[in-house]
């Protein structure tokens, strides 16, 4: 029976019993379904279905190409008008730098290929939706760590401390729940605020920021000093 409109999936990984298993996994839901896989990052770029994927979960480390420059390549050569897909890396383990670089790259977030089933789900289905940092305290254990890294790279006169400056008191507020890994409904229901409207504040500061997401938003408030360890 064919699924209606199902979030569309692609998988990258050079293991093939990684990929049949998260393959299994999603087509087994009713709203999912992949749509592509690769084994690398070339065999990606060179995939013309993969590029039209909602979600690709991509492996971090890959021979050939890796999931770094994967992701950047991928989401950096769009045709006009066409929406991006959004990226969960994969790796092995929490505090992978190559993580992190991949977050810069791009990606919406990563996730431990150890994660339980429903956690990996669960993602796809966040990151689709856009509202919320996927795996929390994965993202911020890696972020933590490599925070000092993060504030080294931010110069007082940086873009992002502009940007962040530029912020009203409100926005700023928002900003730091965001950072602090909340969500619109969270947010809403601390700032006594309507759901729509945190989602107006929230667009207003990506677009300030000039971040694709709230991930990237998180990164620059560590970037910044708006949060620490």
């Amino acid at each position: 029976m064919p699924k209606d409109n199902p979030i569309r999936v692609a998988l990258v990984d050079d293991q093939l019993l990684v990929r049949s298993g998260f393959r299994m996994l999603i087509n087994s839901q009713k709203d999912l379904e992949v749509i592509a896989e690769a084994s690398n990052g070339r065999e990606a770029i060179a995939s013309p279905t993969l590029s039209t994927a909602d979600v690709i979960l991509m492996d971090v480390r890959m021979p050939e190409m890796n999931g770094i420059q994967t992701t950047e390549h991928l989401l950096s050569n769009r045709p006009k008008g066409i929406p991006a897909p959004k990226v969960i890396v994969l790796t092995t383990f929490d505090l992978d730098e190559y993580a992190l670089s991949a977050i810069q790259a791009g990606a919406s977030g990563f996730l431990l290929k150890d994660a339980p089933p429903e956690e990996l789900l669960d993602s796809i289905r966040t990151v689709h939706r856009g509202d919320a940092v996927i795996a929390p305290s994965t993202t911020r254990r890696l972020l933590d760590h490599v925070a000092p890294i993060l504030r080294r790279s931010s110069m007082p006169d940086s873009e992002h401390v502009k940007a962040v400056a530029s912020l009203t008191p409100r926005e700023r507020e928002v900003f730091e729940l965001i950072a602090n890994g909340q969500s619109n409904p969270e947010i809403a229901s601390g700032l006594f605020l309507s759901e729509a409207t945190v989602k107006t504040h929230v667009g207003h500061i990506l677009s300030k920021l000039n971040a694709r997401d709230r991930v990237q938003a998180v990164v620059i408030a560590y970037e910044t000093g708006i949060v620490s360890p």
